[in-house]
């Protein structure tokens, strides 16, 4: 977490200065296949519209776009490591009644399962997915947090395009850094569905300091049990979301501020979940991860929640912090840590002997907690769901520093970047430099450039807010700062993050509240040259 008060604060971190689709084909009809060849005809005009449904950002003066079947993206995978080895699955997507643990509900899943089967590949290995759907909408998958080729990221209308019912689309990229990620649709209010999985790169160079590895997967849960999220987007859109968010800058006179107590604010999301999961299971029939006494187990933690940030803890153990969205930090011990929508800590845990509950609460919210077990022994389930360490030592991202392995290289910025973040029309619109993703004006770069982005929140809600193709550094006076790709930006907070410009192609940006990002919270880092 970031740290409520502004003298704790990086130097990196101050106040801010100021207050749809086509029709579906029928599921009978045969799988048609679409390719990468399908995605043509991206060039040089503003605006351009091609067949596969890709729209090409306006062009700048004097500029032409980086699109995604430009040959720089080509060469830009061609010149990544590969092993020669290649790992296939598929997935479909489909229509399916979910147990969640004595609550059935209808959702959409990924095979059948929740979460969807994870799939684990190696740095420099090529992976192969078959996205095939019998959903009554069109979808997509996104591979959250991967600095894959472009044409492969998942963005309708921007990147690649989406999948009807009928139809069948191969995802085709070499992965190219270890870590933990996850996958999920970049359509609509799909996230907030049963549609996501785990996705785990392994590190060849992992120096294996634990026994045991679980993946465990942070959900809020609505779809077939209370509002549909279409429903919820279509009140948003009519009422708008949070109950100061009208104010629309930094008039609030001190409301919604981070405390030590509300670390995020006191509004940290409009949307009420009947239930909260991990790894698709209710706190009546826990998910439960056994070892033995003594054993030092990783877990690789993912926040799928579309509305919630989590407080997560263990009972009765300390976590180690071991990275960040994927990439290294220098350990660090702590009792508990908040994880934002679309962030993923790794924490090694020694086990204790008994039944302890691992415990993730809403932050800011009333909500039930999502809960499951670490079984060392036979017996009952703990008593106690709300365990101190809840209230113990809470991590912050001024904590973190990162490994040298993981460190970007000390570089002067070629280019400096804003994005303010604003609420306007009573919460029906959230923006990004004053204009909704359908009126965006992208964000310049070239090739090669070293970018500073400045991102100031000048709304009285925290942003998680996410780059795609991308990993940034969090700016720190001795260049060590954390590599992310999901980074909370709390109200009135100003955070500056340097990238490599190493990825060409068109990048969606964007709040990862779904909410938020639906209501207008995107923009996109455009390559031009």
């Amino acid at each position: 977490m970031i740290p409520p008060s502004a003298q704790d604060q990086d130097d990196a971190e101050r106040p801010a200065d100021s207050a749809a689709g086509s029709s579906p084909a029928s599921a009978t009809d045969a799988p048609r296949r679409l390719t990468r060849r399908t995605v043509l005809g991206l060039g040089a005009a503003a605006a351009a519209v091609t067949a596969a449904g890709i729209i090409v950002p306006r062009l700048f003066a004097n500029a032409r776009i980086v699109a995604p079947t430009d040959p720089a993206v080509a060469a830009t995978e061609q010149a990544r490591h590969h092993t020669g080895r290649f790992v296939t699955r598929s997935l479909r997507a489909e229509p399916v009644v979910l147990d969640l643990g004595g609550r059935e509900v209808r959702s959409w899943a990924y095979g059948g399962r929740l979460p969807g089967a994870p799939i684990r590949v190696g740095v420099g290995d090529e992976l192969r997915v078959n996205l095939s759907s019998d959903l009554p909408a069109p979808t997509t998958i996104h591979w959250h947090g991967l600095a894959l080729r472009n044409d492969m990221d998942g963005v309708p209308g921007l990147t690649t395009p989406q999948v009807e019912a009928g139809q069948v689309f191969e995802y085709a990229f070499t992965v190219p850094h270890p870590g933990t990620y996850w996958f999920h649709p970049h359509v609509g209010v799909q996230l907030d569905t049963g549609l996501y999985g785990a996705l785990i790169v392994d590190d060849p160079n992992e120096p294996g300091a634990y026994d045991d590895e679980a993946v465990v997967v942070l959900d809020d849960w609505t779809d077939g049990w209370g509002e549909s999220p279409d429903q919820l987007l279509e009140r948003a859109r009519r009422d708008g979301m949070g109950g100061m968010h009208g104010m629309g800058g930094m008039g609030g006179m001190g409301m919604g501020m981070p405390s030590v107590e509300q670390p995020l604010g006191p509004d940290t999301g409009e949307v009420r979940y009947p239930a909260h999961l991990i790894n698709g299971r209710l706190p009546a029939a826990p998910y439960a991860i056994t070892t033995s006494p003594g054993r030092r187990v990783r877990l690789r933690i993912i926040n799928a929640g579309s509305d919630t940030a989590y407080r997560f803890a263990i009972g009765g153990h300390r976590l180690t912090v071991t990275h960040a969205d994927g990439f290294p930090v220098e350990p660090v011990d702590v009792e508990t840590l908040i994880i934002g929508m679309g962030e993923r800590y790794d924490v090694v845990v020694t086990a204790g002997n008994g039944v302890f509950p691992i415990v993730a609460i809403p932050e800011g919210k009333p909500d039930p907690a999502a809960q499951a077990l670490l079984r060392t022994s036979s017996g009952a389930g703990p008593a106690d769901t709300r365990p101190a360490e809840l209230g113990g030592r809470l991590l912050a991202y001024r904590d973190l520093i990162a490994s040298p392995r993981a460190a970007l290289a000390t570089r002067k910025p070629d280019r400096q970047l804003k994005m303010t973040l604003t609420v306007a029309d009573g919460g029906r619109r959230w923006l990004i430099n004053g204009r909704s993703y359908d009126d965006h004006e992208p964000l310049p770069v070239n090739a090669g450039e070293r970018v500073r982005l400045v991102i100031t929140n000048q709304s009285m809600m925290f942003h998680p807010m996410h780059l795609h193709g991308h990993t940034f550094a969090l700016v720190r006076p001795d260049g060590r700062g954390i590599r992310k790709d999901t980074v909370n930006v709390l109200p009135t907070q100003q955070l500056a993050v340097d990238l490599d410009a190493d990825n060409p192609g068109q990048w969606l940006t964007h709040c990862h509240n779904v909410y938020h990002m639906e209501l207008g919270m995107m923009t996109t880092l455009s390559y031009r040259t």
